[in-house]
């Protein structure tokens, strides 16, 4: 058994919530109660606004992922390589945080922002929209818990964007395939994060090799997502979810 602390499982759940479409989902978080995991929640390319929501499949559904202890949900946000109109990115925000009161939506707040495609490359009108829309969260009174911040570049980022920086980025979103290769690794050195604010989610992994992967990352680190699937990596459970969950409760 690894000396290391455990990892929090970080799922991008991009899959509609039809009737016991996530359940393999509660079944996992049920049954290992000290298994962490933090759920991006993505209802329609981001929050989703009238007529579509409140879409009842969805406020049906998370209301149930929130009503587990051991899952924090975090809503999804669309920046487009920090090329989206920072307003839009904001007024998502505030979608996602009247949520937490709004009676149509009982039960769907959500605990914070994952926001999608943010860049590595610095510049300062880079750096000041990321801070700009990481405070967004922060200062939102809607959003719950932590008001947790995730930017998703995929990659290692120019240290001078860690100052301070999101709670996590996700510094590894790529495959196994490349994630093997000394070039790679030799670029993954350069993150200015450490353990407990990086995520890495790897994709096409081999069936044999998701369980021994997941050892061998969780030292590194402290958010983790390891698939065989090597396409819809985040639109199905199968078929390494339940090897991925095993070795992420050892």
């Amino acid at each position: 058994m690894t000396s290391f602390a455990k990892s929090t499982i970080l799922l991008p759940l991009y899959i509609y919530p039809d009737e016991g479409a996530w359940k393999p989902l509660y079944d996992a978080v049920s049954a290992i109660e000290d298994l962490q995991s933090i759920v991006i929640v993505n209802p329609n390319s981001g929050p989703g606004s009238e007529p579509w929501w409140p879409n009842a499949d969805y406020v049906r559904e998370v209301a149930k992922l929130n009503a587990l202890p051991n899952v924090r949900v975090v809503g999804y946000v669309a920046t487009t390589y920090c090329q989206r109109p920072i307003e839009d990115v904001l007024k998502d925000i505030e979608k996602y945080a009247e949520r937490s009161s709004d009676l149509a939506t009982v039960g769907c707040g959500v605990e914070g922002i994952f926001f999608d495609e943010t860049t590595n490359v610095y510049s300062e009108e880079v750096k000041t929209y990321l801070d700009a829309i990481s405070e967004g969260v922060k200062a939102s009174d809607g959003i719950l818990g932590d008001k947790l911040v995730i930017h998703n570049p995929g990659t290692a980022v120019d240290a001078r964007l860690a100052q301070p920086g999101p709670d996590v980025t996700v510094t590894v979103e790529t495959s196994f395939k490349v994630f093997q290769t000394k070039d790679y690794q030799r670029w993954l050195g350069s993150s200015p994060y450490d353990r407990e604010s990086s995520c890495y989610m790897v994709h096409s992994a081999p069936l044999e090799r998701v369980e021994d992967l997941v050892q061998e990352l969780r030292p590194r680190a402290g958010f983790l997502f390891v698939t065989s699937r090597k396409k819809d990596f985040y639109q199905n459970f199968r078929p390494s979810w339940r090897k991925f969950v095993a070795a992420m409760a050892q």
